[in-house]
């Protein structure tokens, strides 16, 4: 797409030399020659003030809300803009749209679902986890006339946002994977995570489908928010698509048995862990509603690109390492706590845990509950680190969890942590599990390597 065409499409000034479109980006420090840099002004920093820079860095041009007098793309609101843009592109597709949302497990449940769909033909989704309300509309950038299905993920972080990428996307099949508690401090409460998750089903059209977990603690609630149709998955007998069967093969690989009106189907995943079991149950729940066989949905979740930093395996001197530090809200790290418990370790299985953020009131609680998980999974040995995580470690030792066995740091110390794993050994396998912002990760760089 060239400049003038996007500028059309948003209904923005047009200013400057046409060039094609090769990409977007709204850090000017991940622009590439081609990129249109979108000049978001946020709450400390100003992208304005980075134009000069960004095309220096070889940016065609710039979606600014005031004139800067280069190539530029000008409009009252970039956000009112971008959603223009993908509403112009959304109309001229007439093939199945997913829509998914949910506190955790959305962008690997977007992943099997593009893979899930893939017999229908191309699959257009989500670069990535780009689920905001000014990079979400960009994927339409990429609908092709050979598109046959497009998949949405849909980031919440507050009331109204996902009816407004509803707007956009006007999903013709509608996923809440759960309720839980990621980002709880924006909506007050989990009632309040199911208020602004529900927001996905509003705009299902005549014939759409909302599809929603079977097991859900407000299973019920969705379903009566949900106006269309609405089937489920699950491990229950009265699920849609049940999760029949579970192998953890390896880490890193696990096999799953799904079940579908009577048919029965086998699968071998590039991950492990029973969540991602469900995750895989939800998209074939999602290509069979598409038209997809049920028998070739299930083999094609073999081939999912699935994201990295989500229990990614990391192998070093016979130490196998799960790097789990996308993001950590308490459901994530009690399913990772438990695939570190279903695995087939031979050593001992340690776990680093830091801090969970954006938990407001439920901070004590939250923390408590991976307590409780903690000690259920027969950890040898557990580092904390950040203030909240005593709250973890009060709630092992309540558990039966002893002494010797955990360590507890006030604030986050990557250099404590780096000492501390560095006293795995051959066999051990070892979960690193945090909030993003902790940056966790970074004491594997250059570690054993």
């Amino acid at each position: 797409m060239r400049l003038s065409e996007f500028a059309r499409r948003c209904g923005g000034k047009f200013v400057g030399d046409d060039d094609e479109i090769e990409g977007f980006a709204t850090d000017s420090r991940e622009v590439k020659p081609g990129f249109l840099f979108i000049a978001i002004k946020g709450e400390r920093v100003d992208g304005h003030d980075y134009v000069r820079l960004a095309l220096e860095n070889g940016a065609v041009g710039c979606l600014v809300e005031r004139r800067i007098g280069l190539t530029e793309i000008r409009v009252d609101s970039i956000e009112d803009a971008l959603a223009r843009f993908g509403r112009s592109v959304r109309d001229e597709f007439s093939g199945p749209v997913v829509g998914i949302t949910g506190s955790n497990g959305k962008t690997t449940t977007k992943e099997f679902c593009a893979a899930a769909l893939s017999p229908l033909g191309p699959v257009l989704k989500n670069v990535g986890n780009k689920n905001t309300q000014y990079t979400s509309p960009l994927l339409w950038e990429g609908l092709k006339p050979e598109t046959a299905s497009v998949v949405v993920e849909m980031g919440m972080r507050g009331f109204g946002q996902i009816a407004h990428l509803v707007e956009i996307a006007r999903p013709t099949i509608a996923v809440v994977t759960v309720i839980g508690t990621a980002h709880i401090e924006k909506v007050g409460s989990r009632e309040g995570i199911l208020r602004a998750k529900s927001e996905i089903f509003a705009g299902l059209p005549e014939g759409g489908v909302g599809v929603v977990w079977r097991e859900d603690d407000f299973y019920a609630e969705l379903v009566e928010k949900c106006l269309a149709r609405c089937v489920s998955f699950g491990a229950s007998p009265e699920a849609d698509v049940r999760v029949l069967g579970y192998r953890s093969d390896d880490w890193g690989r696990c096999t799953i048995r799904l079940g579908y009106a009577g048919a029965e189907a086998e699968v071998e995943l590039p991950t492990f862990g029973r969540h991602q079991a469900m995750n895989a149950a939800c998209a074939v729940l999602v290509a069979v509603e598409a038209g997809v066989n049920f028998g070739d949905a299930v083999a094609a979740l073999a081939g999912a690109d699935l994201p990295g930093m989500r229990l990614e395996i990391v192998r070093r001197e016979g130490v196998t390492v799960l790097v789990d530090t996308y993001n950590a809200s308490p459901d994530s790290t009690v399913a990772a706590l438990e695939a570190l418990a279903q695995g087939p370790a031979l050593g001992r299985r340690i776990a680093i845990l830091g801090e969970m953020k954006e938990l407001g009131d439920f901070t004590e609680r939250g923390h408590r509950l991976v307590g409780a998980a903690l000690a259920r999974a027969n950890v040898d040995l557990a580092m904390l680190t950040g203030g909240p995580t005593r709250f973890i470690y009060d709630e092992a030792r309540a558990a039966g969890m002893k002494e010797e066995q955990l360590v507890n740091l006030d604030e986050l110390d990557l250099g404590a942590v780096r000492s501390f794993l560095d006293r795995s050994i051959d066999g051990d396998t070892v979960l690193i599990k945090g909030s993003r912002a902790l940056g966790l990760e970074s004491v594997l760089e250059g570690w054993r390597a």
